[in-house]
């Protein structure tokens, strides 16, 4: 009797365990969906922020009314919501510093 109830616990186990395998393999699929779905809505995302970017730099005029050149200046938002069109080079200095308070902060 003592075999049996051993056998028992054993197949109902392995059932659990058979079970869990289902259910975990059904979440990983729905989970691979989601990151499919979430990338392909990153891209989109970029792919806009791109055309918007370069939407911006084509009105751009600097002080002679030349096109401001996107490979020499970025688009910079500060904290407080202002917009900003400065050179290359001093932002990357500039988030430099922004990443620096933000590691002092934590």
């Amino acid at each position: 009797v003592a075999a049996q109830k051993c056998r028992k616990r054993k197949l109902n186990a392995i059932l659990n365990l058979e079970e869990d395998v289902c259910n975990l393999q059904t979440q990983k699929e729905s989970l691979k969906k989601e990151h499919s779905q979430c990338s392909k809505s990153i891209n989109q995302m970029k792919q806009k922020l791109d055309n918007l970017y370069h939407d911006i730099f084509s009105r751009l005029r600097d002080d002679q009314g030349r096109p401001v050149n996107p490979r020499q200046y970025v688009i910079h938002c500060s904290s407080n919501g202002s917009v900003f069109i400065i050179p290359k080079h001093l932002a990357k200095s500039e988030q430099k510093q922004e990443y620096r308070k933000e590691q002092k902060q934590k």
